[in-house]
């Protein structure tokens, strides 16, 4: 194996762009190219993710509940913890702030626009 890129089902892709691009993603790539979007990809740094449209999967798949957030939590490594949280700590809701944890990790969670929690974490040792 060498990465893994999730494909998160969204409702509305427009304002799930937006609300990454807050936490610095960048739109990477799109389906269709332009107009109303049923697909994007979205990268930063090493981080991909792809988010699709539940009216684009039709029937297919209905293993894959129609509904935002689950049972599902995004950790993402990332560097500058404390000035990435000061920076974004206004704009998205935080679920739990900057901690310690027993294992050495500073770590924040937040809910994405979605329902789904992002766990952001560095090792600061």
């Amino acid at each position: 194996m060498e990465s893994l890129s999730p494909n998160i089902f969204v409702k509305d892709i427009n304002k799930t762009i937006e609300f990454y691009k807050l936490l610095g993603f960048e739109l990477t790539m799109t389906v269709p190219d332009t107009g109303d979007y049923v697909w994007a990809m979205m990268t930063c740094g090493k981080v991909t993710f792809m988010f699709q449209s539940f009216s684009s999967m039709g029937e297919e798949l209905p293993e894959i509940k129609r509904t935002d957030g689950g049972s599902l939590l995004l950790y993402i490594n990332i560097k500058n913890i404390r000035t990435f949280f000061e920076k974004i700590k206004d704009n998205v809701t935080v679920l739990k702030g900057l901690e310690t944890t027993f294992y050495g990790a500073t770590e924040f969670s937040i809910l994405d626009n979605n329902g789904y929690v992002l766990t952001f974490a560095e090792d600061e040792k």
